[in-house]
This record gives structure tokens, sequence and C-alpha cells, in this order.
């Protein structure tokens, strides 16, 4: 049964989503709640989200993409980014909080939710359902607690047991990092699966995990956060790669062509930076989004 709590809807009720509820205002790019028909692409949005005046989103609890709040507040880079995006668009979005990636695909193709950003892989299989447009970097990493045998600097290590987000890039990197234990004559990695970031890295805090892998964007995020923690970044020789980060509308919602433009105008009038740089993510920034990368296939 999926679970789904519409935190954000109670939390920023009647505003353009920015997550960082009042203080946002005072951010570039944010804007109020009502409908702007002379922002740049409100004209192309489909009708039925011209009709419904808001765009409705979905987002897991996926620290530093988005981070619940126990007031019902959720902040995050996700959260400021769709307020650029909104101002672009010129209709407030309204997100809504989801427990698990199912869900989230499924919701999406079922209408409930018009867009997900992710953090998620592209790929030819998702680019079948949904119009993926990239506009983040990001390597496979491993976080471990202070006294943990791993060290830094050192490539991703064997025989340990990990938890993943289920579902997420780490998994098939965690596969792919076994397989180079295996060609080392080490013992793999042992996996385990959970529903968000958060749980992972309580996983890792109570023994039930050495390691919780996730992307070096959130890695950043909880070793910069707190200091007993540190981590290790799977490298190409162990099979890893640079994975580029997608949001994904699906294709029937008509969506695909208008986020891809708002997403080149951010990047053109220097928000997109602006937010990267506000996170402390530059370091995972790409030079230009991309729309169907692994496909080419052209939105709908």
């Amino acid at each position: 049964m999926r679970t789904t709590v519409s935190l954000v809807s109670i939390a920023l009720a009647g505003v353009l989503l920015t997550a960082c509820a009042d203080s946002a205002a005072e951010e570039p790019g944010a804007a109020s709640g009502e409908v702007d028909t002379s922002a740049p692409l409100y004209d192309s949005l489909p009708k039925d989200v011209k009709d419904a005046e808001e765009l409705v989103v979905v987002g897991d609890a996926h620290p530093p993409y988005r981070t619940v709040e126990s007031d019902g507040e959720v902040t995050g880079i996700d959260p400021d980014m769709w307020a650029v995006l909104g101002a672009e668009l010129g209709v407030p979005v309204r997100m809504e909080v989801s427990q698990s990636m199912p869900s989230m695909l499924t919701g999406m193709q079922s209408g409930r939710w018009q867009a997900w950003n992710g953090p998620v892989q592209a790929n030819p299989e998702r680019e079948k359902a949904f119009d993926a447009i990239t506009w983040l970097q990001t390597r496979t990493s491993y976080v471990f607690p202070e006294g943990s045998e791993v060290k830094e600097g050192e490539g991703a290590p064997c025989g340990k047991s990990i938890a993943i987000v289920g579902g997420s890039i780490t998994e098939s990197e965690v596969d792919k990092l076994n397989k180079w234990c295996a060609e080392q004559g080490e013992p793999a990695n042992k996996r385990s699966d959970y529903a968000d970031t958060n749980a992972t890295l309580l996983a890792v805090k109570s023994g039930r995990a050495d390691l919780a892998g996730m992307t070096e964007t959130a890695a950043l995020d909880v070793t910069g956060a707190d200091d007993s923690y540190g981590y290790v970044t799977q490298t190409d020789e162990q099979g890893s790669g640079v994975s580029l980060l997608a949001l994904l509308t699906p294709k029937d919602s008509g969506l695909g062509k208008t986020l891809y433009q708002a997403f080149q105008n951010i990047f053109e009038n220097g928000e997109y930076e602006k937010v990267l740089k506000k996170w402390g993510l530059e370091p995972v920034a790409v030079e230009e989004p991309l729309i169907n990368p692994t496909t080419k296939r052209e939105p709908a």
C-alpha cells in the first residue's frame, strides 16, 4: 500500500514552492503564489496545468535534495530549484512527499503528480515513459562512521554491509563494485535496501550496516553537516562513472519541452548557479541541461 504525506501542501499552502518558506522570498528567483501569465513560459504550459493554476510535483526525503523538517516544512536544493523553475513557468508549484521510487513513478503515470526531480539516473527504460531532463552529475559514494576501518582517500571497500535506497542509482553501482571485488579475489559486499537516505544512515548509526551508499551530492551534505562521518567514492576502476541525474515528467503530461526550456533559462540567467552555490554543490554541477540523453528521444 502506498503511503503519501502531503506535508508541503500543509506547510506552504498558497505559495509558490520555495521550501525555505519565509526566507525564500528573499532568494533570487522566488515568487509569490499567484499565477503570472507574463512569465516567460506560461503560454507553453499544457491547458490542464493552466486550468489547475498549479503544478503538482513529488519528492521523497532525500537530503540535500529534500529534508522534511519536524514542522512539515521541506528544505533542500530541490524546493529551491522548483522556486526558480516556477518563476519561469508562472504557476505555483506544490510538492507532495512520497516514500519510495516505485510509488512516485506509478503516481506520475496515473496523473497524481506531474514531475519528480530525482535524484534518479536517466536510462533508456525510463525514457520510454518519461521525459528525462538532466541537471546534475554525480558519482556513487559510501558514507561511514567515525572509527570505521574504511579510510578517506581510498576507493570503495569489499566485504562490507551497505545500506542503500532501494531502486536508486546506487543499486547497480554496488553490483559493479561487487564484480570488481570478485576480480580482486575479495568478498562481495552485502546490500540491504531501505526506503530513503535517512533510513540508510540510521542503519549505519545502529550498526546494522557498515556503510550507506548514496550519490556524492548526498555524501557531501551528510559529511558537511556532521564531521563524525566520512565518505569514499567508487572509482572508474571499480566500475563507477559519472552519472547524470534527471528530473522525470510523464511523456503524456506535455511538460517535457517546457520544463527543459525552464532549465535552459535558469542556466542562462544564473539562477541555477546560485542555488547550487547556496548548498555547496558546485562540484556536481553540469555545464548545460540535457533531455533524454540516453535515447535522444524528442520530448512529447
